[in-house]
């Protein structure tokens, strides 16, 4: 079905757009309903050329090695954007992309989305800066893959989603509004899944992990240092 008024304005690179102009888009727009576990597409499937966002629930992105290790690249909730290459590269997913919750998915069609950048660049601007705060985020998992002992990569993923999802405060401490399996973790920070259970215990003083993957950071401080 073609995306509503709400949902385009719902999407970060959309945000701000006068109402005419998310108008012109709508006829070269598509929303698809996605289930949990449903797999949008698979790394090195051949991508239509178009802009692809999720309009509510979240998607997960994966890469698998050659010796089968799965690795979490990154979770993508509402109003984010994915599938760059189906607009900037060779058109082949990079990743696999999995429905984590139930979601919407929008799609713009190439050619609209060129036209609607040439009349307002600030759209460019916006997709420009997602995708180098991306290349950042890669770069400081890859130096910390290299150089980083686990448990500060660990430390550094919870604090990671601890900024980008938010926290609920409480009298004993801070609980992530995200949840976090032990496999979430583990495939996230490059350990293994017994690693992770490990070192989650071993820092029983600085967090608490409940099941379900719901964490409260009991000293902040101490989770920095």
């Amino acid at each position: 079905m073609q995306a509503s008024l709400e949902q385009l304005s719902q999407i970060i690179v959309f945000a701000g757009l006068e109402t005419a102009d998310k108008v012109s888009l709508q006829p070269y727009t598509q929303v698809q309903r996605h289930r949990k576990g449903e797999i949008i597409f698979h790394e090195g499937d051949r991508l239509p050329a178009k802009l692809y966002a999720v309009v509510n629930g979240s998607i997960q992105v994966t890469k698998t090695a050659t010796t089968g290790k799965e690795t979490i690249l990154r979770a993508l909730a509402t109003g984010e954007i994915f599938a760059a290459p189906a607009l900037l590269g060779n058109g082949i997913s990079p990743a696999t992309v999995t429905v984590e919750s139930d979601c919407e998915i929008l799609t713009v069609e190439r050619d609209a989305l060129l036209k609607a950048i040439g009349q307002n660049p600030e759209i460019a601007l916006r997709m420009l800066t997602v995708f180098n705060s991306r290349i950042q985020q890669l770069h400081e998992t890859v130096h910390g893959l290299i150089s980083e002992r686990a448990i500060v990569r660990l430390a550094k993923l919870i604090q990671y989603f601890a900024a980008e999802s938010g926290t609920e405060s409480t009298s004993q401490g801070k609980f992530l509004k995200v949840k976090l399996s032990y496999y979430r973790m583990a495939r996230s920070s490059g350990i293994t899944y017994e690693e992770c259970v490990r070192l989650i215990k071993s820092l029983k003083s600085v967090i608490a992990y409940r099941r379900g993957g719901t964490i409260m950071i009991l000293d902040a401080e101490k989770l920095d240092a």
